[in-house]
C-alpha cells in the first residue's frame, strides 16, 4: 500500500466533497458525520465529476443522472449495477493519508 498525504487542511466539523490529484490519482475526498471517504473522482457511468455532486444518507450522487455509491463500499445503488473505488483513509500524526493498493495487492485481495 502506498499512503499520499492530503496536501489541505482538511475540518471534518463540516461536511464537504473536494476532487484532489494524489500521486497519478483523481480523488473525490468526501467529508460526512465527522470522517473523511475517499473515492473514485468520476462516476463510471456518465464520467461526471462525483466533486459537483452531494451526499446524503451515505449516498454520494452524481450531478448528471443522479446514480449514487455507497461512501463506505462504493456499491452503486440497487439496479445500477456498478461501484467506485474506495480507498483507505488514515490519520497520522503530520495529516491525514489516503492509500493507493498496487497491482499485486489488488490481485490478491480478488483470492480471499
Amino acid at each position: 500500500m502506498k499512503w499520499y498525504k492530503i496536501p489541505y487542511n482538511i475540518q471534518t466539523d463540516q461536511p464537504f466533497l473536494k476532487r484532489i490529484k494524489l500521486g497519478d490519482r483523481t480523488v473525490c475526498l468526501v467529508g460526512y458525520e465527522g470522517k473523511v471517504h475517499a473515492l473514485s473522482a468520476f462516476c463510471p457511468h456518465a464520467g461526471a465529476d462525483l466533486a459537483q455532486g452531494w451526499c446524503k444518507d451515505e449516498q454520494l450522487i452524481c450531478p448528471i443522472h443522479r446514480y449514487s455509491y455507497n461512501i463506505n463500499t462504493g456499491k452503486g445503488a440497487p439496479g445500477q449495477n456498478d461501484y467506485i473505488d474506495v480507498f483507505p483513509v488514515e490519520q497520522k500524526a503530520d495529516g491525514l493519508y489516503v492509500g493507493f493498493a498496487g497491482l499485486w495487492e489488488r490481485l490478491k485481495g480478488g483470492f480471499k
